[in-house]
């Protein structure tokens, strides 16, 4: 398959971005399929079992720097997902991707300007990212 690059995806969706274009119909579909993200992880953790969450409060050492207290932080997700469940994953993830890029042509913003400004955002602030 040809690799393609990000302002190859931006016009492709664009081409392709019919029934929803206003920005308001596409905002909506943004949402919707974050929620269809959380849903699919979800039923991989209490329909398929592949993944579980395992959460206790996160242990931070004040005594310590900061980038010694992330070997200490964990995701709380355990496992990998199978097969099935990562194709399912990776589906909501394409579509809220999708909908991102929809919305960066709607508001005339290329998406990989977008990945370039948070890219040196977050090499300027390191382990002060708020994220």
């Amino acid at each position: 398959m040809e690799k393609r690059n990000v302002d190859d995806f931006q016009s492709q969706v664009s081409e392709l971005l019919i029934r929803h274009r206003s920005v308001l119909d596409v905002m909506s579909k943004v949402q919707e399929s974050a929620a269809r993200i959380n849903r699919s992880l979800t039923k991989a953790i209490t329909e398929c079992g592949c993944v579980e969450v395992v959460a206790r409060k996160q242990t931070y050492d004040p005594q310590k720097s900061l980038q010694d207290n992330q070997t200490l932080l964990d995701t709380h997700f355990s496992g990998p997902l199978c097969e099935h469940c990562r194709d399912v994953v990776t589906a909501e993830l394409g579509k809220n991707l999708f909908y991102l890029t929809a919305l960066c042509n709607i508001t005339d913003i290329r998406l990989e300007d977008v990945i370039q400004k948070e890219s040196e955002r977050l090499h300027t602030l390191g382990v002060f990212n708020l994220s």
